[in-house]
């Protein structure tokens, strides 16, 4: 005579029966949160929504005009031993693009074409480079935008770094005596 005897269950494989639904539904809903932040994250890099933060328009150098914006309205981010950089973007008006070799920009007065700063990179509509924020920054410091011509000529133009990025200028503050 034998007898079937019921095998008993075990907790965890019970839990796992019961909750399997619920868990894969969380496991496609968690992603969806963070999909608002992506899509506006491509709409900026595709050029959808704009320049970017803080755009100031006809920034004039010489015969040359262009646009120039942070990417974010955020402080600069620590790039490792490299130091702290903040994005910026820019774009040639649609008359000079032809002529404009290279866009630079730089804290400080350039002493020469050799130290001109970083050099913008992409279109001539949306150019873009990361500018080293030096930690002796002050606040009241000029941003400085060298165009470079095919002709071989030098213009530029200066732009507060308060108008331009006034999250850098609210991070120098913070960072206060920290040097």
């Amino acid at each position: 005579m034998s007898h079937a005897q019921a095998v008993p269950a075990r907790p965890l494989k019970q839990w796992w029966l019961k909750w399997r639904f619920h868990l894969n539904i969380l496991l496609i809903l968690v992603p969806l949160g963070f999909m608002p932040k992506y899509f506006n994250d491509a709409k900026l890099f595709r050029g959808d929504a704009g320049l970017g933060a803080n755009v100031i328009t006809g920034i004039q150098a010489g015969p040359y005009t262009l646009d120039l914006a942070e990417l974010r309205d955020e402080a600069p981010r620590q790039d490792g031993p490299a130091g702290n950089f903040k994005s910026f973007n820019a774009a040639l008006c649609k008359a000079c693009i032809n002529d404009v070799k290279a866009v630079y920009l730089r804290i400080g007065k350039p002493r020469s074409l050799r130290a001109a700063g970083t050099i913008f990179f992409g279109a001539p509509y949306r150019m873009g480079t990361n500018l080293p924020i030096p930690p002796r920054t002050k606040p009241d410091a000029q941003i400085w935008i060298t165009l470079e011509g095919w002709d071989g000529s030098m213009h530029q133009a200066s732009v507060p770094l308060a108008k331009a990025s006034p999250a850098t200028v609210a991070w120098l503050e913070k960072q206060g005596g920290k040097k």
